[in-house]
């Protein structure tokens, strides 16, 4: 068993660092009632958030019900696994169920379409504690932020991090030299995950670790892409900006669509303006590397997008939030809408025995008319979302409304119906007499009767 594992906190008053974020976890299970919010636990990787999750359960006396990013996280899959058991007891004898959600902010790809609005409809019916956890707050949807209460988990310091690495050392019959130790914990960068992992792949084999060991496990220090820009406009030199290029995982053509979609940081018109020209001569580079399969273009690519772009910034630097290509965003809009207009109409198709190619060409104007006739009839009938709606009303408020209303008027009906089940028949002894009388008063008055 690797050792990150091995001494998994067990309990919150193992966790390493973070005390106000453990303390608030505490106390939002000790007052938990139904109309608690859910907790979002976010923060860098191996800080310590779902270890304090599978603590505060431990503590609490609470079984666990994870969903993670390696399950299809659809709408029904959520409603089936999540749903149920935010809804039910526990089995186990445990006083309650946490549902843990991990990798929260990962609800945006196509297998997970309207996760993040099932996410939301399980927290309001929810009859059990939920805690989602996320590396970046503000990737979460945001109808599901407005449902939730964040619990901020900073990177741990070296301080904290060299107190745990002695003590794995020495159950582990370890010794260490003098800042050996703190070495780790600086190259971990607040990871305690890493440091952990860096001090068992260091001591295999040894029972006394040296700087020499841990120089030849330090944590993997690939520059990311955010760095990259963020380096660009605080004029690094050329040679770090052509190496952190070649450290990132994204290729020459996505680098220059994240200089583009940043530009917008260059200090005025000028200096914008030179950076759109270095790019659009750098894309020049990008189309020709395709257009001949000739990849040894690709330097000169960002050799054109990066140095120029950083010599039009003029080491300004970045005065604002790093952001993705606005173009990725539009491309997902646009995905995701023709998801949604292909799952209507392969529901449309089984509804009314029609080829979805007919119903497209022919049938969807003209469909689209009788909804918006009654649209809360076809919301019921059809079973249709906000977003199917929409594409019939294109008004986003309208199709929203409608389906709450809906949705609120079958639950009345369901709720009804389990009510006139449960009332009690009429007993077969009364008397003929007071038979009568109740038949006559049932029948409606348009009924003429002699008896």
């Amino acid at each position: 068993m690797d050792w990150a594992e091995k001494y998994r906190p067990r309990h919150l008053q193992d966790i390493v660092g973070n005390a106000a974020a453990v303390r608030q976890m505490y106390e939002w299970a000790k007052t938990w009632s139904r109309r608690s919010r859910p907790l979002v636990l976010y923060g860098k990787p191996g800080i310590g958030k779902t270890s304090s999750a599978y603590a505060l359960a431990r503590d609490m006396r609470w079984e666990v019900v994870e969903l993670n990013a390696s399950d299809q996280r659809t709408k029904p899959v959520l409603e089936r696994i999540a749903g149920s058991s935010s809804t039910t007891a526990s089995l186990s004898g445990a006083t309650r169920k946490l549902v843990l959600l991990d990798e929260a902010d990962n609800l945006h790809a196509h297998a997970d379409r309207g996760g993040a609005r099932a996410i939301v409809d399980i927290i309001a019916e929810s009859r059990q504690p939920i805690i989602l956890i996320a590396n970046d707050y503000y990737r979460l949807a945001k109808e599901i932020r407005a449902v939730t209460e964040p619990v901020q988990f900073r990177a741990l310091q070296v301080r904290s991090i060299v107190p745990r690495l002695r003590q794995i050392c020495a159950e582990e019959g370890i010794s260490c030299t003098g800042g050996v130790l703190e070495e780790i914990a600086e190259a971990a960068s607040g990871d305690l995950r890493a440091a952990i992992n860096m001090l068992y792949a260091a001591s295999i084999g040894k029972d006394r670790l040296t700087g020499e060991d841990v120089h030849t496990v330090r944590k993997d220090e690939r520059s990311t892409i955010f760095e990259l820009i963020a380096a660009v406009f605080k004029g690094r030199s050329d040679g770090d900006l052509l190496r952190m290029a070649y450290e990132v995982d994204d290729t020459p053509d996505a680098i220059e669509q994240w200089i583009e979609g940043n530009l917008h940081h260059m200090p005025d018109f000028a200096s914008r303006a030179r950076g759109y020209d270095y790019v659009s001569r750098a894309d020049e580079y990008v189309g020709r590397t395709y257009r001949r399969q000739y990849y040894t273009l690709w330097r000169y690519a960002n050799a054109i997008a990066l140095l120029g772009a950083a010599d039009a910034a003029g080491g300004h630097g970045v005065r604002g939030r790093i952001q993705p290509p606005a173009r990725w965003g539009m491309m997902s809009s646009s995905k995701r809408q023709k998801a949604i207009r292909t799952g209507l109409l392969r529901k449309l198709s089984q509804s009314t025995h029609i080829p979805q190619n007919t119903l497209r060409e022919e049938f969807f104007t003209l469909i689209g008319l009788l909804v918006e006739q009654d649209p809360k009839r076809f919301v019921k009938e059809l079973q249709l979302d906000a977003d199917e709606l929409n594409l019939f009303l294109h008004d986003r408020t309208s199709a929203a409304r409608v389906v709450r209303e809906a949705a609120r008027e079958e639950r009345a009906a369901a709720t009804a119906e389990k009510k006139s089940r449960k009332k009690p028949a009429k007993s077969a002894a009364d008397p003929p007499e007071k038979r009568r009388e109740e038949e006559r008063s049932e029948r409606p008055s348009s009924q003429a009767t002699l008896f």
